[in-house]
Protein backbone atom coordinates (compact mmCIF):
# COMPACT_ATOMS: atom_id res chain seq x y z
CA UNK A 1 0.00 0.00 0.00
CA UNK A 2 1.25 3.44 -0.99
CA UNK A 3 -0.09 6.74 0.34
CA UNK A 4 -2.77 8.51 -1.68
CA UNK A 5 -1.19 11.80 -2.89
CA UNK A 6 -4.31 13.74 -1.88
CA UNK A 7 -3.61 13.09 1.77
CA UNK A 8 0.17 12.65 1.88
CA UNK A 9 0.96 16.36 2.30
CA UNK A 10 -1.67 17.33 4.82
CA UNK A 11 -0.50 19.44 7.81
CA UNK A 12 -0.37 18.02 11.30
CA UNK A 13 -3.57 19.91 12.17
CA UNK A 14 -5.40 17.68 9.72
CA UNK A 15 -4.15 14.55 11.48
CA UNK A 16 -5.04 16.02 14.87
CA UNK A 17 -8.64 16.16 13.64
CA UNK A 18 -8.45 12.64 12.18
CA UNK A 19 -7.24 11.19 15.49
CA UNK A 20 -9.68 13.16 17.62
CA UNK A 21 -12.67 12.16 15.51
CA UNK A 22 -11.55 8.54 15.15
CA UNK A 23 -11.06 8.11 18.87
CA UNK A 24 -14.38 9.69 19.85
CA UNK A 25 -16.66 8.37 17.10
CA UNK A 26 -14.84 5.03 16.92
CA UNK A 27 -12.62 3.40 14.34
CA UNK A 28 -14.99 0.46 13.86
CA UNK A 29 -18.54 -0.69 14.60
CA UNK A 30 -19.80 -4.23 15.17
CA UNK A 31 -21.79 -5.82 12.33
CA UNK A 32 -23.89 -9.00 12.02
CA UNK A 33 -22.02 -12.24 11.40
CA UNK A 34 -18.62 -13.65 12.30
CA UNK A 35 -15.24 -13.75 10.58
CA UNK A 36 -13.73 -17.00 9.39
CA UNK A 37 -11.04 -18.48 11.65
CA UNK A 38 -8.45 -20.99 10.47
CA UNK A 39 -8.94 -24.43 12.12
CA UNK A 40 -5.49 -24.39 13.74
CA UNK A 41 -6.41 -21.18 15.57
CA UNK A 42 -9.75 -22.58 16.71
CA UNK A 43 -8.01 -25.54 18.33
CA UNK A 44 -5.49 -23.13 19.89
CA UNK A 45 -8.28 -21.28 21.64
CA UNK A 46 -8.92 -18.31 19.35
CA UNK A 47 -12.34 -16.81 20.03
CA UNK A 48 -14.98 -16.30 17.39
CA UNK A 49 -15.03 -12.65 16.40
CA UNK A 50 -17.98 -10.60 15.24
CA UNK A 51 -17.54 -8.83 11.92
CA UNK A 52 -16.59 -5.18 12.17
CA UNK A 53 -16.98 -2.37 9.69
CA UNK A 54 -14.67 0.62 9.40
CA UNK A 55 -16.54 3.76 10.49
CA UNK A 56 -16.88 6.49 7.84
CA UNK A 57 -18.42 9.41 9.74
CA UNK A 58 -20.76 11.95 8.17
CA UNK A 59 -20.22 15.68 8.48
CA UNK A 60 -23.05 15.90 10.98
CA UNK A 61 -21.46 13.17 13.10
CA UNK A 62 -18.11 14.95 13.04
CA UNK A 63 -19.62 18.28 14.05
CA UNK A 64 -21.62 16.68 16.87
CA UNK A 65 -18.53 14.81 18.07
CA UNK A 66 -16.39 17.95 18.34
CA UNK A 67 -19.14 19.88 20.10
CA UNK A 68 -19.60 17.08 22.67
CA UNK A 69 -15.88 17.30 23.37
CA UNK A 70 -16.21 21.02 24.03
CA UNK A 71 -14.31 21.88 20.86
CA UNK A 72 -15.10 24.19 17.95
CA UNK A 73 -16.62 22.66 14.83
CA UNK A 74 -16.93 25.64 12.47
CA UNK A 75 -13.53 24.83 10.94
CA UNK A 76 -15.00 21.69 9.35
CA UNK A 77 -18.54 22.87 8.55
CA UNK A 78 -21.94 23.77 9.88
CA UNK A 79 -23.45 20.30 9.83
CA UNK A 80 -24.74 20.43 6.27
CA UNK A 81 -22.02 22.21 4.28
CA UNK A 82 -18.38 21.22 4.80
CA UNK A 83 -15.46 23.60 4.66
CA UNK A 84 -12.46 22.64 2.53
CA UNK A 85 -11.00 20.91 5.60
CA UNK A 86 -14.29 19.19 6.34
CA UNK A 87 -14.49 17.83 2.81
CA UNK A 88 -10.90 16.62 3.00
CA UNK A 89 -11.74 14.76 6.21
CA UNK A 90 -14.81 13.18 4.62
CA UNK A 91 -12.73 12.11 1.61
CA UNK A 92 -9.97 10.70 3.82
CA UNK A 93 -12.26 8.64 6.04
CA UNK A 94 -13.84 7.11 2.93
CA UNK A 95 -10.41 6.42 1.41
CA UNK A 96 -9.14 4.84 4.63
CA UNK A 97 -12.06 2.44 4.72
CA UNK A 98 -11.71 1.52 1.04
CA UNK A 99 -7.95 1.01 1.36
CA UNK A 100 -8.33 -1.31 4.33
CA UNK A 101 -11.03 -3.40 2.64
CA UNK A 102 -8.75 -3.78 -0.39
CA UNK A 103 -6.11 -5.61 1.66
CA UNK A 104 -8.36 -8.25 3.23
CA UNK A 105 -7.55 -10.68 0.40
CA UNK A 106 -3.81 -10.07 0.93
CA UNK A 107 -3.71 -11.18 4.57
CA UNK A 108 -2.84 -14.85 5.19
CA UNK A 109 -3.02 -17.49 7.89
CA UNK A 110 0.00 -19.69 8.61
CA UNK A 111 -1.02 -22.37 6.07
CA UNK A 112 -1.26 -19.82 3.27
CA UNK A 113 1.96 -18.12 4.33
CA UNK A 114 3.77 -21.47 4.36
CA UNK A 115 2.52 -22.24 0.86
CA UNK A 116 3.58 -18.82 -0.49
CA UNK A 117 7.00 -19.23 1.09
CA UNK A 118 7.41 -22.68 -0.51
CA UNK A 119 6.42 -21.25 -3.92
CA UNK A 120 9.00 -18.50 -3.53
CA UNK A 121 11.77 -20.91 -2.50
CA UNK A 122 11.04 -22.89 -5.68
CA UNK A 123 11.02 -19.68 -7.73
CA UNK A 124 14.33 -18.38 -6.35
CA UNK A 125 16.30 -21.63 -6.49
CA UNK A 126 19.83 -21.20 -5.20
CA UNK A 127 19.18 -17.88 -3.47
CA UNK A 128 20.67 -17.76 0.01
CA UNK A 129 19.14 -15.47 2.61
CA UNK A 130 18.77 -15.49 6.37
CA UNK A 131 15.86 -17.84 7.15
CA UNK A 132 15.02 -17.62 10.88
CA UNK A 133 12.66 -19.84 12.82
CA UNK A 134 9.65 -18.53 14.70
CA UNK A 135 9.51 -18.42 18.50
CA UNK A 136 6.87 -21.14 18.84
CA UNK A 137 7.44 -24.53 20.43
CA UNK A 138 6.51 -28.10 19.59
CA UNK A 139 4.44 -28.64 16.44
CA UNK A 140 4.17 -24.88 15.88
CA UNK A 141 7.93 -24.54 15.52
CA UNK A 142 8.61 -23.59 11.90
CA UNK A 143 10.11 -20.92 9.71
CA UNK A 144 9.11 -17.34 10.43
CA UNK A 145 7.40 -17.36 7.06
CA UNK A 146 6.90 -13.64 6.42
CA UNK A 147 10.40 -12.75 7.63
CA UNK A 148 11.90 -15.56 5.55
CA UNK A 149 9.92 -14.43 2.52
CA UNK A 150 11.13 -10.84 2.94
CA UNK A 151 14.74 -11.97 3.31
CA UNK A 152 14.53 -14.34 0.34
CA UNK A 153 13.10 -11.73 -2.01
CA UNK A 154 15.63 -9.09 -0.97
CA UNK A 155 18.51 -11.55 -1.47
CA UNK A 156 17.15 -12.46 -4.91
CA UNK A 157 16.92 -8.86 -6.11
CA UNK A 158 19.78 -7.12 -4.27
CA UNK A 159 22.14 -7.42 -7.28
CA UNK A 160 25.12 -8.25 -5.10
CA UNK A 161 24.67 -5.43 -2.60
CA UNK A 162 25.00 -6.27 1.10
CA UNK A 163 22.03 -6.28 3.42
CA UNK A 164 21.74 -6.59 7.20
CA UNK A 165 18.83 -9.00 7.73
CA UNK A 166 19.06 -8.91 11.52
CA UNK A 167 20.66 -5.70 12.74
CA UNK A 168 22.17 -5.89 16.20
CA UNK A 169 23.12 -2.21 16.06
CA UNK A 170 21.13 1.00 16.13
CA UNK A 171 20.61 2.80 12.82
CA UNK A 172 23.05 5.70 12.43
CA UNK A 173 22.54 8.67 10.13
CA UNK A 174 25.74 10.60 9.51
CA UNK A 175 27.27 13.72 8.00
CA UNK A 176 30.88 13.33 6.87
CA UNK A 177 30.92 9.99 8.74
CA UNK A 178 29.91 11.74 11.98
CA UNK A 179 26.59 10.58 13.50
CA UNK A 180 24.01 13.35 13.59
CA UNK A 181 21.04 11.11 14.39
CA UNK A 182 20.90 7.60 15.89
CA UNK A 183 17.51 5.90 16.00
CA UNK A 184 16.26 4.75 19.39
CA UNK A 185 15.38 1.19 18.34
CA UNK A 186 16.98 -1.65 16.44
CA UNK A 187 15.02 -2.33 13.28
CA UNK A 188 14.33 -5.70 11.63
CA UNK A 189 16.41 -5.05 8.53
CA UNK A 190 18.60 -2.47 6.80
CA UNK A 191 19.84 -2.08 3.22
CA UNK A 192 22.76 -1.91 2.76
CA UNK A 193 23.79 -1.50 6.42
CA UNK A 194 22.78 0.32 9.60
CA UNK A 195 25.13 3.18 8.70
CA UNK A 196 23.18 5.60 6.47
CA UNK A 197 20.87 2.87 5.15
CA UNK A 198 18.99 3.33 1.91
CA UNK A 199 16.07 1.53 3.55
CA UNK A 200 15.02 0.08 6.89
CA UNK A 201 12.01 -2.07 7.68
CA UNK A 202 9.89 -3.64 10.39
CA UNK A 203 8.15 -7.05 10.12
CA UNK A 204 5.07 -7.89 12.21
CA UNK A 205 3.83 -11.49 11.71
CA UNK A 206 1.41 -12.96 14.23
CA UNK A 207 0.17 -16.23 12.71
CA UNK A 208 -0.26 -18.04 16.03
CA UNK A 209 -1.61 -15.13 18.05
CA UNK A 210 -5.09 -15.73 19.45
CA UNK A 211 -5.62 -12.39 21.18
CA UNK A 212 -4.83 -8.81 20.21
CA UNK A 213 -2.75 -7.56 23.11
CA UNK A 214 -0.47 -4.72 24.05
CA UNK A 215 2.53 -6.38 22.37
CA UNK A 216 0.92 -6.00 18.95
CA UNK A 217 -0.29 -2.48 19.68
CA UNK A 218 3.20 -1.56 20.85
CA UNK A 219 4.59 -2.86 17.56
CA UNK A 220 2.52 -0.31 15.66
CA UNK A 221 3.64 2.53 17.90
CA UNK A 222 7.29 1.43 17.69
CA UNK A 223 7.10 1.82 13.92
CA UNK A 224 5.53 5.24 14.44
CA UNK A 225 8.45 6.30 16.66
CA UNK A 226 10.95 5.14 14.01
CA UNK A 227 9.08 7.13 11.38
CA UNK A 228 8.99 10.28 13.50
CA UNK A 229 12.74 10.08 14.05
CA UNK A 230 13.36 9.64 10.32
CA UNK A 231 11.01 12.54 9.51
CA UNK A 232 12.96 14.77 11.87
CA UNK A 233 16.24 13.68 10.26
CA UNK A 234 14.88 14.24 6.75
CA UNK A 235 14.99 17.99 7.37
CA UNK A 236 18.78 17.58 7.65
CA UNK A 237 19.09 15.65 4.40
CA UNK A 238 18.30 12.07 5.40
CA UNK A 239 16.94 10.02 2.47
CA UNK A 240 16.41 6.68 4.26
CA UNK A 241 13.17 4.91 3.28
CA UNK A 242 11.04 3.25 5.94
CA UNK A 243 8.82 0.19 5.34
CA UNK A 244 6.41 -1.92 7.36
CA UNK A 245 5.44 -5.54 6.53
CA UNK A 246 2.55 -7.14 8.46
CA UNK A 247 0.54 -10.34 8.26
CA UNK A 248 -2.01 -12.62 9.97
CA UNK A 249 -5.62 -12.53 8.87
CA UNK A 250 -7.08 -13.31 12.29
CA UNK A 251 -4.89 -10.80 14.15
CA UNK A 252 -5.36 -7.82 11.87
CA UNK A 253 -8.72 -8.42 10.19
CA UNK A 254 -10.46 -10.18 13.04
CA UNK A 255 -9.06 -8.35 16.05
CA UNK A 256 -7.13 -5.29 14.94
CA UNK A 257 -9.08 -3.28 12.38
CA UNK A 258 -8.73 -0.15 14.49
CA UNK A 259 -4.95 -0.61 14.29
CA UNK A 260 -5.15 -1.05 10.55
CA UNK A 261 -6.72 2.42 10.58
CA UNK A 262 -3.77 3.69 12.61
CA UNK A 263 -1.34 2.10 10.15
CA UNK A 264 -3.06 3.78 7.19
CA UNK A 265 -2.95 7.08 9.09
CA UNK A 266 0.76 6.57 9.79
CA UNK A 267 1.39 5.86 6.11
CA UNK A 268 -0.31 9.07 4.99
CA UNK A 269 1.38 11.12 7.71
CA UNK A 270 4.67 10.19 6.05
CA UNK A 271 6.06 8.05 8.85
CA UNK A 272 6.20 4.98 6.57
CA UNK A 273 6.93 5.03 2.84
CA UNK A 274 4.98 1.86 2.04
CA UNK A 275 3.15 -0.85 3.98
CA UNK A 276 3.08 -4.40 2.61
CA UNK A 277 0.24 -6.62 3.81
CA UNK A 278 0.73 -10.39 3.53
CA UNK A 279 0.87 -11.37 -0.14
CA UNK A 280 1.94 -7.87 -1.11
CA UNK A 281 5.45 -8.84 0.02
CA UNK A 282 5.72 -11.25 -2.93
CA UNK A 283 3.94 -8.84 -5.27
CA UNK A 284 5.59 -5.52 -4.44
CA UNK A 285 8.90 -6.12 -2.68
CA UNK A 286 10.84 -7.02 -5.87
CA UNK A 287 9.99 -3.58 -7.29
CA UNK A 288 10.95 -1.88 -4.05
CA UNK A 289 14.32 -3.66 -3.79
CA UNK A 290 15.10 -2.76 -7.40
CA UNK A 291 14.59 0.90 -6.47
CA UNK A 292 17.07 0.46 -3.60
CA UNK A 293 19.60 -1.07 -5.99
CA UNK A 294 19.18 1.84 -8.40
CA UNK A 295 19.87 4.28 -5.58
CA UNK A 296 22.91 2.28 -4.42
CA UNK A 297 24.29 2.36 -7.95
CA UNK A 298 23.61 6.09 -8.28
CA UNK A 299 25.62 6.95 -5.16
CA UNK A 300 28.37 4.43 -5.89
CA UNK A 301 27.99 2.02 -2.98
CA UNK A 302 30.20 -1.09 -3.26
CA UNK A 303 28.79 -4.53 -3.92
CA UNK A 304 29.66 -7.36 -1.54
CA UNK A 305 32.45 -8.75 -3.74
CA UNK A 306 34.18 -5.37 -3.56
CA UNK A 307 33.99 -4.96 0.22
Amino acid sequence: MKPDPRFAKQPKEFWANVRTLSESIGYTQTMPGFIDIAPYLVTAGARTKRKQEIVVPTLSEMVTCLEKLGLRSDHIGDGSTPTALGQMLLDYFRHRSDAIHAIECKLMDVTQASALYAESVAKYIGVVGKQPMNRQKGTKRAKAFLTCLVNLIIAAHASGYPCDYDPQLLTKLTKDKIPFRTLARRVDGAFTSTNDPIAIWEIKEYYYTTTFGSRIADGVYETLVDGMEIEEATASGCTTKHYLMVDSYYTWWGCGKSYLCRIVDMLHMGYVDEVLFGREVAEELPRIVQSWVAQAEAIGLPREENL
